[in-house]
């Protein structure tokens, strides 16, 4: 395929300097937004009389009929092509003719490529969007159906108060709607158009890039033309908030593990997000989860290359910034396969509520609720801490529970214990007196699960 840019240097360039410049091999996936964005340029040539009015309109439906054709199939991309810019350009002159060569007038390659990664990631954010809050429906679901279950809270991986299961999973959802956050903030800060900045420094043509950028959905343009084609921001934000939600899913899917692992038993995964052993036929892996938090460093990787790659530019565009987009790219892949196979997962998860309870009387996770229950009666709370701390310890060493011990055994750690010091520290008892906002009484959970419902229907 002849270069468009070919004039100013008369040798060829090596095929291994050709092979190790070219980005057809992933920017390829760009063409869409790269033949909108074209007709939108075409449009606005025409409109500012720049080229004639039947100029543009040969040039948009060119780009049509490219576009329908590789959306067919009747079109390739040519793996020779230098990027996916050259390769549309390249097809349109060959099917136009020298009208073909106008379309490229008043922009350049490096605001070109701006503006179609800025569509490209723009629609990537949407369907990540989508996926997470689809994911976070399917946790409120499962929330609200173990809203009432009762389990061990940890703190340090230390049983530590009475939770409810779907009080625990709410935790997730919660970090499901800063993900969303981030990402319309992120999708916010990119809509901005950089096409008309050009090379850097502008165009001489009289341009109306508030017209082009309307027509293609951006919110304004960028006000610095060296800014426009040298930011990539946009690119690192949108990995920084990737690699934030991907950090959630993988201490998700580390709780999954770890839950249904024989040691816990709290739940077990659906059969179709699991695997078999090669030699051990009682296993069943949580593979799919531990893929999950194992693509989370790739996520992290990516995000640290784009960072690296951007450190020590000068203004305006380098070469450097072709390596841009392969890293996004992956770590958009990457979340979205993650999303999606949590989504699958969740609704064919099953709590063992019988052995969460057991664990949860089992680890003295009442003993706050104890101490508590002293303060009630006028004990100051340090006073009360140690009391209910000296319980646990005989309780320990006895083999016993705080429910096993007899009144006369209460009385004598402290008068002021009556009989109802049993329904103090049931442990349901303890989860439904939890009814500060946020709490994990059953009434503050489905309280959790309507905000996150309102926000996601929104």
């Amino acid at each position: 395929m002849t270069k468009l840019w070919a004039g100013r240097t008369e040798a060829e360039t090596a095929k291994l300097a050709d092979d190790f410049n070219s980005s057809i091999s992933f920017d390829s996936r760009m063409a869409r937004q790269d033949i909108t964005g074209s007709m939108a340029h075409a449009a606005m040539l025409g409109a500012k009389g720049i080229i004639t009015q039947d100029e543009a309109d040969a040039l948009i439906d060119g780009l049509h009929t490219i576009l329908d054709d590789l959306s067919s199939g009747a079109l390739h991309i040519d793996p020779a092509a230098e990027d996916i810019h050259m390769f549309v350009e390249q097809v349109l002159t060959e099917r136009l003719g020298d009208v073909g060569k106008k379309l490229h007038t008043a922009r350049s390659r490096n605001d070109q490529v701006a503006l179609d990664f800025r569509m490209y990631l723009r629609d990537e954010i949407d369907e990540l969007t989508a996926l997470t809050k689809a994911l976070a429906a399917v946790v409120c679901d499962k929330a609200e159906e173990y809203k009432a279950a009762i389990m061990p809270g940890y703190t340090h991986l230390q049983r530590a108060q009475p939770i409810t299961f779907g009080h625990q999973l709410m935790a997730y959802a919660m970090m499901l709607l800063r993900d969303l956050g981030r990402l319309e903030d992120c999708r916010r800060r990119l809509n901005i158009s950089p096409i008309g900045c050009c090379a850097l420094a502008g165009t001489t043509y009289d341009t109306d890039r508030e017209l082009e950028a309307g027509k293609l959905g951006f919110d304004g343009i960028c006000l610095n033309s060296i800014d426009g084609v040298s930011d990539r921001d946009f690119a690192v934000e949108l990995c920084a908030a990737l690699s934030i939600e991907m950090m959630h899913l993988s201490r998700f899917a580390e709780e999954l593990i770890l839950w249904s692992s024989w040691e816990f038993q709290f739940i077990e995964l659906p059969d179709a997000y699991t695997t078999g052993s090669s030699i051990m036929p009682q296993k069943k892996n949580p593979d799919m989860a531990e893929l999950v938090r194992g693509k989370t460093g790739r996520v992290y990787g990516d995000l640290m290359g784009i960072l690296t790659v951007l450190k020590g530019l000068p203004l305006a565009y380098n070469k450097d910034m072709q390596e841009d987009k392969e890293g996004v790219f992956d770590a958009c892949d990457t979340a979205k396969m993650c999303l999606e196979v949590m989504a699958g997962m969740l609704p064919g998860m099953k709590a063992k509520t019988d052995r969460m309870l057991k664990a949860a009387s089992e680890g003295f996770i009442n003993a706050t609720d104890f101490a508590d229950y002293l303060v009630t009666k006028g004990l100051p709370f340090r006073s009360a801490y140690k009391i209910s701390g000296a319980m646990v310890a005989k309780c320990i060493r006895e083999g016993r529970t705080l429910e096993d011990l007899s009144l006369e055994e209460y009385k004598k750690a402290s008068p002021l214990i009556e009989a109802d010091i049993y329904e103090a520290i049931d442990l349901r008892n303890c989860v439904q007196k939890r009814v500060s906002a946020g709490g994990t009484s059953v009434q503050s959970v489905e309280k959790q699960i309507d905000t996150v419902r309102d926000v996601l229907n929104s």
